[in-house]
């Protein structure tokens, strides 16, 4: 097909209408077309030109060959190149011309030609045909090939390849559309247009056609074009404009075409002057820079990649196993499993396994067994536990020996050290090698299980502390439970270690049940691991009754405290794992076994933390705080006899001294009380506070009483104990106290002469009994009616002297008086 053809120069010296213009326009070019086109002609010298360059010099000029699409969708390829001026005069001696053909929109080249692949046609020419509309022009290209001497150019370019190559596969995407150009920088604008070929072979057919360049110019930060070639000179200065920049003309970078696999894969392709490759990696099916398709055909070809390129063969063929006909599937499997790799990385093994599982089955065990073995070498001495293992039936004759024989010492060794090895996730990745190679681990499977065992639950504690929360699956869940799947008698072992470790610390195995579905449905007893598992169930139905609970998680347990004294202390340590028990809880706890079963579980101790704990005025469920107190009281008395020889130091003193409130408030206590509640009080130290107080309020209710013993009363006073006697003034205002002297006169009278008795105790002492006789007592018989008073007065007439009624009748008379006294001031008032 004819196509349009523009010619465009710089005038020559002595021409009319000096500058630059259109010498000649094809049919079909608008003027229009021209307005938009001409910008692009434009041609800039490099800087330093000589006025009067020689020929070489001339020719050494770069020439502009670029490739534009035009705003109607049409498309220009053009030429420009300075040429030498013939009609001389005082001119700088040459000019430069621009043949450009017009491609309308949807019209290709002549053979359906690449437009880079024009560069070297001898058809561009350097003047103006004659007439000034030329003739429509057939364009095929030269002569020599585009590909031909491409494969030295990048094996010369090896160390910019991957980058370059990357940025031009950036740069052909159509969501690119207004990025920034690419910058080549090279010395001869015949190699830029050779990056360009590069990209032509490369590059799928539509993403090269999108690749507008231009090989030439010295503004690239204001270029349309995709890609643009500069001088070395001007390379700076597209740095500074910020412009991705590849200095092709300078020293080697240091890094390569970075994370790109695709981009590295393909560099490496060309140093093996292997580009037919690129055709045959386009035939098979995938995304159309996915690495996967030009890996796997580089590595059937023989090229050697890197361990990025090769995971991404893997990978590919793992998604798709019918892709690769048998042969290409034997290259690739040997080509991955290559003895003389070195640098083989996780996420490599990753792919490979799973192309072996993707493969397994599909092909002989023959072709399979060199992944098989570098799979389980990688286990082994890679420490890689997330692989995906092989079946047993992978290996077939002599594979399997030869790798079992190679991996069996090194394998018993790590299983049998006793520090190691140190995760879960290695264990459990050695532990199915061995089975999967047959090698017998029967003698250290013992040590094995009981270093796995706290180290599961070390490890998921740690996880869970880390933030995954305690939905979260566990890293090595899965390959611990395909452990405990496959083999019975690890299972059998481990499932009884941990059962052994659940007492120890039960609400840690409870939570990593919760995360890991251990099966231990079966016929072992593992009586601790099925309360860890009952406990979260029974919670959520029961919820805040503890003593219900207990006694579901207990039944789960199938065993009776009397015959495994240990799943009361496991019981006790899933239900009550924050706090202590309740008095009443304890008491149940107490009830639920003998003392030598809690003995032997170690859940006496709690009991004793729930008697000293108890609060001194938190009643149970309409209870009264009197009888908490006698509930905690008991308890202490129980605890005391039932583990005499466990119980000691501060402890001891503290039960002793709620076994003395016990004491005070219902039996007959040795003598010296006061003496006694400060000697335990200082045993017991530090104290609870609500313990201390209810000891100091037994013994102030107990002083308080008719019956108590004389002595007992003038030990406390004269004692002069500053927080004893404060409780005895708290006690002695309280309520009861107060109805009993309003009611009961001989009552009224006892308090009179005992707290009128002792006026030279101490300093304590005296100012609280007189605060009692005027803020407590003065009340009381102020109350009471004269028949009452004057039994007051009598009773205290018999039991002490004359001189202490006299001595009441005063106190009560003082009251009287003063009473009358206020009332004659009141009348004075009114008058």
């Amino acid at each position: 097909m004819s196509l349009a053809q523009v010619h465009y120069t710089s005038a020559a010296p002595g021409d009319e209408g000096a500058g630059r213009r259109f010498t000649a326009v094809g049919p079909g070019v608008t003027g229009a077309l021209l307005a938009e086109i001409e910008p692009l002609l434009r041609y800039e010298l490099p800087e330093g030109t000589p006025d009067r360059p020689s020929d070489a010099e001339l020719r050494s000029l770069p020439q502009a060959f670029t490739y534009a699409i035009l705003s109607d969708g049409s498309r220009l390829v053009f030429r420009s190149a300075p040429v030498r001026d013939t009609a001389g005069g005082a001119g700088p001696g040459f000019r430069f011309h621009t043949h450009a053909v017009h491609l309308p929109p949807g019209v290709p080249l002549p053979g359906d030609r690449l437009p880079v692949e024009t560069w070297r046609s001898p058809h561009w020419v350097a003047v103006t045909p004659g007439g000034a509309t030329p003739d429509p022009l057939t364009l095929p290209p030269g002569p020599t090939a585009v590909s031909e001497g491409l494969d030295d150019f990048a094996v010369s370019r090896g160390p910019w390849l991957a980058a370059v190559l990357a940025d031009l596969r950036r740069a052909s995407d159509p969501e690119d559309s207004g990025g920034r150009p690419v910058v080549l920088v090279e010395r001869r604008c015949a190699d830029v247009a050779r990056w360009l070929g590069l990209a032509s072979v490369t590059l799928p057919r539509e993403s090269a056609e999108r690749l507008t360049f231009t090989t030439y110019t010295r503004r690239p930060g204001s270029s349309a074009a995709r890609v643009v070639g500069v001088l070395p000179e001007d390379g700076e200065a597209a740095r500074a404009a910020g412009l991705r920049v590849h200095v092709c003309a300078g020293q080697p970078p240091s890094a390569g075409g970075g994370n790109d696999a695709w981009a590295t894969t393909a560099a490496r392709v060309w140093r093996s002057r292997s580009s037919e490759l690129f055709r045959k990696a386009r035939e098979l099916p995938g995304e159309p820079f996915a690495a996967g398709p030009l890996a796997v055909t580089a590595l059937c070809a023989g090229i050697t990649l890197g361990p990025d390129e090769r995971a991404a063969a893997a990978g590919w063929a793992a998604d798709r196993p019918y892709a690769l006909d048998a042969d290409r599937t034997g290259h690739l499997v040997d080509a991955l499993a290559s003895p003389g790799i070195d640098d083989r990385t996780g996420p490599e093994f990753d792919a490979v396994g799973r192309l072996f599982g993707a493969l397994e089955g599909r092909c002989p065990a023959s072709v399979t067994a060199p992944l098989a073995a570098m799979l389980v070498t990688e286990a082994v001495r890679g420490g890689n536990g997330s692989l995906e293992l092989p079946r047993r039936d992978a290996f077939v004759g002599p594979e399997g020996a030869a790798v079992a024989e190679r991996l069996a010492p090194e394998i018993l060794t790590e299983l049998g050290d006793r520090a190691g090895p140190r995760s879960v996730a290695r264990t459990v990745q050695l532990l199915r090698v061995a089975r999967l190679l047959g090698v017998d681990s029967t003698e250290s499977l013992p040590g094995v299980v009981d270093r796995l065992a706290p180290a599961l639950l070390a490890e998921a504690a740690a996880q869970e502390s880390r933030g995954a929360g305690s939905e979260e699956p566990v890293d090595f869940a899965p390959a611990l439970l395909e452990l405990l799947d496959e083999q019975f008698e690890v299972r059998t072992a481990l499932l009884g270690a941990l059962d052994r470790l659940a007492p120890q610390d039960p609400g840690a195995v409870a939570r990593f049940l919760e995360r890991v579905a251990l099966p231990f449905t079966g016929t072992q007893a593992l009586p601790h691991l099925r309360m860890c598992a009952e406990v979260p169930g029974a919670m959520a139905t029961l919820g805040g009754d503890r003593a219900a609970v207990w006694h579901r998680v207990l039944r789960a347990a199938g065993l009776s405290p009397f015959a495994e004294p240990l799943v009361l202390r496991t019981a006790v340590g899933l239900v009550w794992a924050d706090r202590a028990p309740t008095v009443e809880e304890a008491r149940l706890l107490l009830d639920a076994a003998t003392s030598d079963a809690h003995r032997a579980a170690g859940t006496w101790a709690r009991l004793v933390d729930a008697a000293l704990g108890a609060p001194a005025a938190e009643p149970p469920a309409g209870g009264s705080p009197a009888a908490s107190t006698d509930e905690a009281a008991a308890l202490a008395h129980d605890l005391l006899r039932g583990f005499p020889g466990e119980i000691g130091g501060r402890q001891r003193a503290g039960l002793l001294l709620l076994d003395l409130v016990r004491e005070l408030r219902t039996g007959a206590p040795e003598p010296g009380w006061a003496e006694a509640v400060r000697t335990l009080c200082a045993q017991a130290d530090p104290v609870e506070p609500a313990l201390r107080e209810r000891a100091h309020t037994a013994l102030a209710e107990r002083l308080l009483a008719p019956d108590r013993p004389g002595a007992e009363l003038y030990d406390f006073v004269h004692g002069d104990d500053a927080e004893l006697i404060a409780a005895y003034d708290r006690t002695a205002r309280t309520d009861p106290v107060r109805i009993r002297l309003r009611t009961q006169p001989a009552y009224a009278a006892d308090c009179f002469t005992v707290w009128t008795a002792h006026p030279h105790a101490g300093r304590t002492w005296p100012p609280v009994a007189a605060a009692l006789l005027d803020e407590v007592l003065r009340p009381a018989v102020r109350a009471m009616s004269p028949e009452d008073v004057a039994e007051v007065e009598a009773t205290v007439g018999r039991t002490g002297s004359s001189g202490r009624a006299d001595a009441f009748r005063t106190w009560n008379r003082a009251r009287a008086l003063g009473r009358l006294g206020r009332r004659i001031v009141g009348r004075v008032r009114r008058g």
